[in-house]
């Protein structure tokens, strides 16, 4: 049974999405039962700007709050790794098989439901959920930009679920990812390359369509290869 709880957000000049991100975890992870323990880690990667004191001041309150600021150049696995381990280590006294990794993106805001969907995946037996992401619906996106995206989310869909794998949007047993070797050092698809490991090793994965977040849809992001370079390549009419 899961009796913690712990989201990492990877944020690298986002002082313009971080409040409403954190202001969305906190009221899903208000609607989790009492007995479980929950923290949520800001690892504020190399920022310019005040990205670490907005996060600080959306967890004024709030014990269960971290900002981690880091000042040397790392791939955005490595800063997916140290949210884990530093998340972990704000929730002791919990087994590894009872604790849940959750993971989104600074410009993501996350459903209302979005933790308990999690939970729920977990509790029926998955040791890892990929879960959905929805594009802001203020995206200035090209009509055939979207009609390209579509047909990628289509193109990926396979017999056990929508076949996505998001960074945004990712949740993993304690115990499997230690087992796996957590995020490795990749500055791209560090979430697909872990999603491959666990599967690899046999533990249970699951699609879950229902358990949603929705992403910011510029052309412009922080990581190369990410959503952001996709959707710049669809709006300027890649296949």
């Amino acid at each position: 049974m899961i009796s913690a709880i712990g989201v990492v957000v990877p944020a690298h000049d986002e002082a313009e999405f971080i409040g409403p991100c954190l202001r969305a975890l906190r009221r899903a992870l208000s609607e989790l039962p009492a007995r479980i323990d929950r923290a949520v880690c800001v690892v504020a990667d190399r920022c310019a700007d005040d990205t670490a004191e907005m996060a600080r001041r959306e967890f004024t309150g709030w014990s269960s709050g971290l900002v981690t600021v880091t000042g040397a150049a790392g791939s955005i696995g490595e800063v997916r790794d140290l949210g884990m381990r530093r998340v972990r280590s704000v929730l002791p006294g919990h087994d590894d098989s009872e604790t849940l990794l959750l993971g989104t993106d600074a410009d993501t805001v996350v459903a209302p439901d979005w933790a308990c969907r999690h939970l729920d995946r977990v509790s029926r037996g998955s040791h890892a959920i990929a879960g959905f992401a929805k594009l802001d619906e203020s995206s200035s996106l090209t009509t055939d930009a979207q009609l390209r995206y579509n047909q990628v989310l289509s193109d990926a869909r396979q017999p056990a679920g929508h076949g996505n794998v998001y960074g945004a949007n990712l949740g993993v047993r304690a115990d499997a990812y230690s087992s796996v070797g957590g995020f490795r050092p990749l500055s791209t698809g560090e979430d697909h390359d872990l999603w491959r490991r666990l599967g690899q090793a046999g533990y249970r994965l699951s699609y879950a369509a229902d358990t949603l977040v929705t992403t910011s849809a510029r052309l412009r992001g922080r990581a190369t290869g990410g959503l952001a370079d996709l959707l710049y390549s669809l709006e300027n009419g890649a296949a």
